[in-house]
């Protein structure tokens, strides 16, 4: 039986090395957001209300559920947050 590495596991759980970027710059995103809601330190009501979404899709945020979520809703979220973007390019290993 062959074994088969990966450099991350979202190389591993995506089909192409598109796939697996998007979902590694979603899943950097979702979490910075997870800590910035987090440090606001108040109710989930209110929370959605600042960020523009429903109570449900803050929720959704929160409980990391990645494949809800697009990179661009996500860069959206991100900006209402207060957050400020950078992107970094780079060559392909």
């Amino acid at each position: 039986m062959e074994v088969q590495t990966f450099d991350s596991v979202f190389d591993a759980l995506a089909d192409t090395p598109a796939e697996a970027a998007n979902m590694k710059a979603r899943s950097e995103l979702l979490s910075a957001l997870k800590s910035r809601i987090r440090a606001w330190d108040m109710p989930q009501e209110a929370a959605a209300a600042r960020l523009g979404i429903t109570r449900p899709r803050l929720n959704d945020l929160l409980r990391g559920k990645l494949s809800k979520f697009s990179l661009d809703a996500l860069v959206n979220l991100a900006t209402a947050s207060g957050l400020t973007l950078e992107i970094r390019i780079a060559e392909a290993a």
